[in-house]
């Protein structure tokens, strides 16, 4: 009930001071469109000179400044089963989430598996290498000791053989040539003999029987030892030449395929080696990855939701909770380490030349209302928030971190939180609202009430913050000028080509953006030129901003004009971008 009275004291409060913020503005339209210049119905501000902040405003949210943050670890997209309740408090070592690991283990159980398929291959593969390489061996040796073999009977025969064959015909020949020499005396003495009647003449033919024998004997040897010389050695001699060229080259054969079949069953033995340990990291990765389902608190802390007061690509992020899917490195759960905190902001590309790390700043909560607390800007991003770029790609903001001077520990995580980023304090100078400023090509000029109807004067302008803006010359203090100024020239002498609309400095008003040149004939400034076409182009809070600044009989004719216009029966619908 004490915090209810509360509530309702501090809204009354400010309903008061709503009410009495809008009488005096009441006050001022009146007393500022008091025709003193022939500018009825047109709201004035009195130049003022006093002390200007040049700041930047932007909302945020709070946010801890140093944390613990835990990601999940867990490839591809898993579910969350049991999660801890967001603001608990944790030790290190507690478990805090944990994720759906059923499709892991049978990953694991058919991992297994082929590992057991793997390492069987392996040890094949690794037998069959060294049987190869035995193999291999006893190949070479018995294709060089037939290389030595076939060498040995080269030099047998030349040395041993061949010259014994040849003695050996040769003393054939000598032997034949004695016996054919005994037979021929012998035969001599025999024909002497037969003369004289000694012997019978059929021993006389048995003499010349064996001289004939013995004749023939020496020309066996004679042709025995020619064959032997021009036909057998060289036959012998090529073939055991040939059998020796012919166990070198086998031994050269064997001695590649030998290298080819090691070389094969290593690379055999690698690569069944190299399957073994990748389906063996593989089997260890995925227990790893079971282990990586059950997250831990990595310090002592209190717990806090990652998606707490974040923004997804749609809108609000999607709370965490138990059943929700999470991706891979996907932030879960913030444990701050300390109690610093800070703010994150999106700075403007338009105001991003202003703000620079080590101003001041001030944070205001909107949950804390009462009290203001002091901050410094310590980090801008280098480029812009890829979320708002995809959301608006024509919208370029900067992530800013502004951190907090003291330590609040009654601020939360996800608090929203309005931060005024301190440029530069001017003191005693002169300031007109930034809507009273309008450029025009290289000049900016505010409009005073004159005689003849608001007249240009062209000033010298600084920084603004968005809602005043320091004037450097061209005003004193108390001049009035226009808050809206007109849309048409009212004087030749300043006036601006047609193709160079204005524009103010620090806004984007509509007025900008269908100001249009008067003709020579200056008209009065109750009777404005307006190019209704471009009115229509403006959005609808653009058109009704411009609309509020005409007089009431001028407001309700260009109302009339933009009013569609009722087609006959059949008629059909003008074209996109043609003219009525």
């Amino acid at each position: 009930m004490h915090g209810s009275s509360r509530k309702r004291g501090w809204l009354i409060s400010i309903l008061a001071l709503l009410a009495i913020c809008a009488g005096g503005a009441v006050m001022v339209i009146r007393n500022g469109t008091k025709d003193v210049s022939g500018t009825a119905g047109s709201a004035r501000f009195k130049v003022q000179r006093g002390p200007l902040t040049i700041s930047v405003m932007e909302s945020g949210t709070i946010q801890n400044r140093e944390k613990a943050i835990v990601k999940s670890a867990v490839e591809g997209r898993t579910t969350i089963l049991t999660l801890i309740p967001e603001g608990a408090r944790v030790t290190k070592g507690q478990l805090m989430v944990e994720l759906d690991s059923s499709k892991l283990n049978d990953d694991m159980a058919v991992q297994q598996i082929v590992v057991q398929n793997a390492e069987a291959s392996f040890i094949r593969a690794r037998e069959n290498q060294v049987v190869v390489k035995s193999q291999g061996e006893s190949d070479v040796t018995k294709a060089e000791q037939d290389v030595k073999f076939a060498q040995l009977d080269l030099k047998k025969y030349e040395e041993g053989e061949y010259p014994q064959e040849l003695q050996q015909a040769q003393n054939e020949i000598t032997l034949a040539n004695e016996d054919l020499q005994r037979a021929a005396d012998k035969l001599v003495w025999s024909k002497r003999l037969a003369d004289e009647g000694f012997i019978t003449r059929s021993e006389l033919q048995g003499d010349e029987l064996a001289y004939k024998r013995y004749q023939l004997n020496l020309e066996l040897a004679k042709g025995k030892l020619a064959l032997l010389q021009d036909y057998t050695h060289k036959r012998k001699l090529e073939e055991l030449n040939s059998n020796v060229e012919q166990t070198t080259k086998a031994l050269d054969r064997v001695k590649r395929k030998t290298s080819s079949d090691n070389v094969q069953a290593e690379a055999d033995l690698k690569a069944k080696e190299s399957e073994f340990q990748r389906q063996q990291a593989k089997l260890e990765k995925t227990k790893i990855q079971i282990a990586k389902c059950k997250i831990v608190a990595p310090v002592d802390g209190m717990v806090v939701y990652a998606t707490t007061g974040k923004m997804g690509w749609r809108g609000n992020a999607d709370p965490l909770g138990e059943g929700r899917e999470v991706r891979e490195r996907e932030e879960l759960i913030y444990l701050p380490t300390t109690d610093s905190m800070m703010a994150e902001i999106k700075v403007h590309e338009s105001s991003l030349k202003k703000v620079a790390t080590g101003m001041a700043a001030r944070i205001h909560v909107d949950a804390l209302p009462d009290k203001d607390y002091n901050g410094t800007v310590g980090k801008i991003g280098l480029l812009p928030d890829a979320t708002t770029a995809f959301l608006n790609p024509d919208l370029k903001v900067y992530a800013t971190e502004v951190y907090l001077d003291e330590a609040a520990s009654e601020l939360r995580a996800g608090m929203t939180c309005r931060v005024e980023v301190i440029v530069k304090q001017l003191q005693d100078v002169l300031y007109v609202p930034v809507q009273c400023v309008v450029q025009m090509d290289s000049r900016h000029v505010v409009y005073v009430p004159g005689l003849n109807g608001p007249q240009q004067r062209e000033v010298q302008i600084g920084m603004d913050n968005s809602k005043m803006i320091h004037i450097v010359s061209g005003l004193t203090e108390g001049d009035n000028v226009l808050l809206s100024p007109p849309l048409h020239q009212t004087s030749q002498d300043h006036q601006a080509p047609a193709s160079q609309p204005a524009s103010r400095p620090g806004d984007s008003a509509a007025t900008d953006r269908i100001a249009q040149s008067s003709p020579a004939d200056s008209q009065p400034a109750s009777a404005p030129e307006i190019d209704i076409g471009k009115l229509r182009s403006m959005t609808p809070e653009e058109r009704k901003a411009f609309l509020d600044t005409l007089p009431p009989e001028k407001r309700e004719a260009v109302q009339k004009q933009l009013r569609p216009r009722q087609r006959p029966p059949g008629q059909p619908a003008r074209p996109p971008g043609g003219q009525e």
